[in-house]
């Protein structure tokens, strides 16, 4: 039997993926203590299960140490196997060493999750130097990807769309989604002036004016790339575009700087929990998981 356990703040992703997978949903207690401690308490019989906990790795600090501490307590009561179900995937920014003495997170990220887990799934990692997570990671991993969900959302709610991509690292998104969708798209180019200056080139896109814009990227994090995007696509006589974001992260105050810089709307899939999740993708984390 499979029984799938929700970090706190998973829990509705967690029921719908349970929904796809017919499996038994499992009782966790996290505690945290005064002082900032944690204390895990797992309340399901899981002795010869196999067993998954849904944790997103946004804001990966708060959240690394009890999943340590629920793998290797579910490993001390007999659980067969303890799968690791992260729709967002942290730590895959910082995947060399730009300056001397940095850490390579990426790579002690990932041994770490390999120490604790049997195997990983995640949605759409931030792949750059890397070519898949098999690089990185010791225990077997499955890569769920979102284009399609994405390129059906935006099919059916979506008229005359053209996809821009905010910078070339974001072609592998925006390529798919357009083949999949049927639609136009165009990739512009970035140069990052500091950590939130960045300056975006608008290729020759007059033949879109009549087009709804629809800028797709993996992460919006700072959403300074997208915010410029939609300005320079203002100042260029378009449509408000559309804003789709694989992972939801909005530090700070990006998703108000986003819906004001002139954005039309802006949508997320369910890989972090945001109110501008509209593209579920717990049926494929469900197959992953089955498969």
């Amino acid at each position: 039997m499979r029984i799938l356990f929700a970090y706190p703040g998973a829990e509705r992703l967690a029921d719908m993926l349970a929904n796809h997978s017919r499996c038994e949903r499992g009782a966790l207690n996290l505690h945290r203590f005064p002082d900032g401690e944690s204390l895990i308490q797992i309340q399901s019989d899981i002795k010869s299960h196999e067993i998954a906990i849904l944790c997103s790795l946004d804001r990966p600090d708060d959240k690394a140490v009890p999943l340590m501490f629920f793998a290797q307590t579910a490993k001390e009561f007999g659980a067969k196997s303890v799968t690791l179900i992260a729709p967002y995937l942290g730590y895959m920014r910082q995947d060399k060493r730009f300056h001397e003495g940095e850490a390579v997170t990426s790579a002690i990220f990932a041994s770490f999750l390999s120490e604790n887990f049997d195997s990983l799934i995640t949605v759409d990692p931030h792949l750059h130097r890397y070519k898949n997570l098999n690089e990185l990671y010791t225990i077997p991993t499955k890569t769920v990807h979102a284009s399609g969900a994405i390129a059906d959302w935006i099919g059916e709610n979506i008229k005359n769309p053209v996809l821009i991509g905010p910078d070339e690292e974001s072609d592998q998104w925006v390529s798919k989604v357009a083949q999949k969708a049927e639609a136009p798209y165009a990739v512009l180019q970035k140069t990052r002036r500091g950590d939130t200056q960045v300056e975006i080139s608008v290729p020759e896109i007059d033949k879109y004016k009549d087009h709804t814009p629809v800028l797709v990227d993996d992460i919006i994090s700072t959403a300074r790339t997208m915010i410029e995007t939609v300005k320079r696509l203002k100042r260029a006589g378009m449509n408000p575009p559309v804003c789709i974001g694989v992972h939801a992260l909005f530090a700070g105050d990006a998703f108000e700087a986003l819906k004001q810089s002139g954005a039309g709307r802006v949508v997320s899939c369910n890989t972090v929990a945001h109110e501008t999740n509209a593209i579920d993708v717990s049926g494929l984390l469900a197959a992953a998981w089955k498969g």
